[in-house]
């Protein structure tokens, strides 16, 4: 869970933004992405797939 407590005079926007900075940090939204929908296994292959793919691109460009 991720937590910001807000320092002294600091603004609301600063806060939320710290926020937002945070939960992208624990990689909160694509576990929520995963889990909003039901994935059949063949959709679910498909994604792996694809990032094997992509991650090995990665690999071998440097």
């Amino acid at each position: 869970m991720t937590q910001v407590i807000p320092g002294e005079n600091e603004g609301i926007e600063s806060t939320l933004r710290r926020f937002k900075r945070e939960v992208s940090k624990a990689g909160i939204f694509p576990d929520i992405k995963k889990h909003r929908f039901f994935e059949t296994p063949i959709e679910k292959r498909k994604r792996k797939a694809m990032a094997k793919h992509k991650q090995g691109r990665r690999r071998s460009r440097y």
